[in-house]
């Protein structure tokens, strides 16, 4: 009896839909996908760049 077995997983599965709805799982499943999506984006982004240039320096100007 240790461990999950296929029904009680369907069992579960159909408590969850009946208490929420399809309508909110689905909009609930896009959101998470959106957000791991966003997530994945943000850590592509996130890598150093090999191409620097001095455009972030500040410009010091000499006044004589």
């Amino acid at each position: 009896m240790a461990g999950i077995s296929i029904t009680k997983l369907l069992i579960i599965g159909a408590l969850i839909v009946l208490l929420f709805g399809t309508n909110k799982l689905r909009t609930l499943g896009s959101d998470l996908g959106a957000a791991i999506k966003g997530f994945k984006k943000a850590m592509d982004n996130d890598t150093p760049s090999t191409d620097v240039t001095n455009e972030a320096a500040p410009q010091v100007e000499n006044k004589k």
